[in-house]
């Protein structure tokens, strides 16, 4: 992926490529990893709401959910996205992965509360809510984890 990212690069234009340098280039790629990783927490973290929605509602089923997916991503971003980075038991390090996510958390499930209760649509469907509360999560989730536990 990083080869073709640098490929790609010749074709920006000239005042763009100036800017791009190799650690910005490597960056980049680390967060594509990083939303593709995100994606499949997404479907974790809504199959987990459908699934336990009628026994937890929404509200319960929702910090379930976001528990397994983030879990599910620490793992997949250890052995991918950030594999060879970050250092000491793996228990610890996913502690600080939910510990230094909680911004996030905030910021994901603080939408995916709002559109469950606001919005009908996203209650009665909630991978509406589960996406808004993703996306709503992902840059700073994509910042703590490169400073704070993959570094």
């Amino acid at each position: 992926m990083h080869a073709m990212i640098l490929r790609l690069t010749d074709h920006l234009p000239r005042g763009v490529r100036a800017h791009v340098t190799a650690e910005r280039v490597a960056t980049l790629v680390q967060f594509v990893k990083f939303g593709a990783v995100g994606l499949l927490g997404l479907i974790m973290d809504t199959a987990t709401v459908y699934a336990l929605r009628g026994r937890l509602g929404l509200y319960g089923a929702g910090i379930v959910a976001y528990c397994v997916a983030a879990s599910a991503n620490w793992l997949v971003h250890r052995m991918w996205t950030f594999r060879g980075q970050g250092s000491g038991p793996a228990h610890h390090q996913w502690g600080r992965f939910m510990i230094a996510n909680l911004v996030g958390f905030v910021l994901n499930r603080g939408a995916y509360a709002l559109m469950v209760t606001f919005v009908a649509a996203a209650a009665s469907q909630p991978v509406i809510a589960t996406t808004a509360g993703a996306v709503a999560g992902l840059f700073v989730n994509f910042y703590l984890s490169r400073r704070l536990v993959f570094r």
